[in-house]
C-alpha cells in the first residue's frame, strides 16, 4: 500500500511541479519578496501533496525558544522534506546551499530568485566570506538564515561530521543560533522512492546565544542537535514500529 501511494505521490508531485515551471519564469520579474510568495504556494501544494498522498504531517514543537529579532537556524538535515519546510515556518527565510544547484534549469533558477545563499564548497576562505556577507546582508533584511550543519542528508541513526561554516557564520554574525532536531528521515528517507505514512517532528531547541569560542558553539551545537534528534527518532521507532538498528536509545545511555 505505501509503495502504491508512493506512486500517486510522486506522479503529483512532479506533475504538479512539471507544469508550474514554465508559468512561473516569466513570473521571475516580480520583485523578490514577490516571487517568494509564488515559491511559497509551490511549497504549501507540495506540503499538501505528501500530506493527502502518503499521510506524511508534521508536528512543530519548541516555538517558545525562538528569539526576538534575528537568528540562524541549525538544522538537522534527513530529507528532501527540509528543503521545504521552513519556508513554511519562518517568512521569506534564506537556506545556505550550494551554488551548483542555482545552475539546475527551472527549479535553480527559482532558488536563484528567492534570495538563496549559494556557496562553492570548494573555495576555500573566499567563498566562507561570501556566505558570511550575504548572510549578513539577508540578516539585516530581516530574513531568517537557514543552514544544515552536517552540509548534506543524513540516514537516521548515522553520525556525520559537522562542518565549520555555521560556526563561521555564528562567530562574525553576532546573533543567536537555534538548532533544530528533526525525525524526517524515517518518513521521507533520502535516495528511496517509497515514503512513509506518520508525523515528522521538528523540534526548535533552546538558542545558543552570542559569545561562546567557535568550539565551545561547536561542541554545544553538535550535542544538543544529535541528542534531541536521537530522542525523537527513538520516539517515532516505538510510535510506529519502524526497526532503527542505528539509533540508540538515549534512556538506555543514560542508565548507569
Amino acid at each position: 500500500m505505501s509503495y502504491v501511494r508512493s506512486i500517486v505521490f510522486a506522479v503529483l508531485f512532479y506533475g504538479w511541479s512539471t507544469l508550474l515551471s514554465p508559468l512561473y519564469v516569466p513570473l521571475m520579474l516580480l520583485p523578490r519578496r514577490g516571487f517568494w510568495f509564488m515559491a511559497w504556494v509551490w511549497v504549501r501544494s507540495c506540503i499538501a501533496i505528501a500530506n493527502a498522498t502518503v499521510g506524511i504531517r508534521c508536528e512543530i514543537r519548541g516555538s517558545e525558544n525562538l528569539p526576538d529579532g534575528a537568528f540562524i537556524v541549525a538544522s538537522k538535515h534527513q530529507s528532501a522534506w527540509d528543503t521545504l519546510i521552513y519556508n513554511v515556518v519562518f517568512e521569506d527565510c534564506a537556506y545556505v546551499l550550494k551554488r551548483e544547484l542555482f545552475w539546475f534549469p527551472f527549479f535553480g533558477w527559482f532558488l536563484w530568485r528567492v534570495g538563496m545563499i549559494g556557496i562553492d564548497r570548494a573555495g576555500g576562505a573566499t567563498a566562507l566570506k561570501r556566505m558570511v556577507r550575504e548572510t549578513r546582508e539577508c540578516l539585516a533584511q530581516g530574513r531568517k538564515i537557514i543552514i544544515f550543519p552536517q552540509g548534506t542528508r543524513t540516514v537516521p541513526g548515522v553520525k556525520r561530521a559537522y562542518l565549520p561554516g555555521v560556526a563561521a557564520l555564528y562567530g562574525q554574525c553576532d546573533v543567536p543560533v537555534v538548532p533544530v532536531a528533526l525525525n524526517s528521515g524515517m518518513f521521507w528517507p533520502r535516495r528511496t522512492f517509497v515514503k512513509r505514512s506518520g508525523t515528522i517532528v521538528l523540534e526548535l531547541l533552546p538558542p545558543i546565544m552570542p559569545g561562546l569560542s567557535r568550539r565551545e558553539f561547536a561542541a554545544q551545537l553538535e550535542e544538543r542537535i544529535e541528542t534531541a534528534t536521537r530522542r525523537i527518532e527513538v520516539e517515532a521507532a516505538d510510535r510506529y514500529g519502524i526497526e532503527l538498528e542505528n539509533v540508540p536509545d538515549p534512556a538506555a545511555e543514560a542508565a548507569p
